[in-house]
């Protein structure tokens, strides 16, 4: 039940993100500072290490594509990369079009759904690893849960800065049901470690590209106390969980 736990409380944070909006300028920026040095903690302590497992997973498998990528398990967390980075080009391309045509900063219907599925199938591949959470302790399961939902929040705001009253509307719902979806999904389906390992690293192309796009702001939105605070609070967790 603890996956499922985890599931439900980051689809709420989905669904409640929006009221952060009333917070004041200054304190939203020392949020989102402190949330990059999490992100950054959480990315050289814990992913790096993971890609490393996720290499010797790989090199076991039986499935030619997954075999050859033994050599080449970054260029999975590359791929995830690029094509997030390239939904966020979409966005701002749709609302620069969108702003131009029409005197509306939001983005065009397609590009709200196409960047509300890939996000949904990102949340779902979240909620599927969350299966065997149970097997990692309740202190590492709290510990990427903070991550996650610090994660979770910084991309919503920016989901909802593309999207508007689409994303409130539908957006925010869709994403919440697919993370739970995906956990359901998990405890029907079992795939081989070498696949999991594989999806993982696709999906943590997207918390670099956040980490780099959002939650590490520009020069005069970010505070670096609190970027500080954040990676070595959360990296001196890491050590000693």
């Amino acid at each position: 039940m603890l996956g499922f736990l985890l599931a439900v409380c980051l689809a709420l944070t989905h669904l409640f993100v929006g009221r952060l909006g009333n917070i004041k300028s200054a304190s939203r920026k020392r949020w989102i500072s402190v949330a990059g040095g999490v992100s950054i903690a959480y990315i050289f302590l814990d992913i790096f290490p993971e890609l490393a497992h996720a290499q010797e997973e790989l090199e076991h498998s039986a499935v030619p594509l997954l075999a050859y990528l033994e050599q080449h398990i970054y260029l999975l967390a590359l791929l995830g990369l690029v094509r997030f980075y390239g939904l966020e080009k979409l966005a701002l391309r749709s609302r620069s079009y969108s702003q131009e045509m029409h005197q509306i900063d939001t983005t065009r219907i397609g590009i709200f759904w196409v960047h509300i599925g890939v996000f949904a199938l990102y949340n779902a591949i979240l909620g599927y690893l969350f299966r065997d959470s149970g097997n990692h302790g309740i202190v590492a399961c709290l510990l990427l849960f903070f991550v996650l939902a610090l994660h979770f929040i910084v991309n919503d705001l920016g989901m909802r800065e593309h999207h508007k009253h689409s994303y409130d509307r539908v957006g925010r719902w869709i994403l919440a049901a697919a993370i739970v979806l995906g956990w359901a999904i998990g405890k029907v389906v079992s795939l081989s470690p070498a696949a999991i390992e594989a999806n993982r690293d696709n999906v943590d192309g997207g918390i670099y590209l956040n980490n780099l796009k959002e939650e590490i702001p520009e020069e005069q939105e970010s505070d670096f106390i609190s970027f500080f605070t954040g990676a070595v609070a959360y990296g001196a967790l890491l050590l000693i969980a």
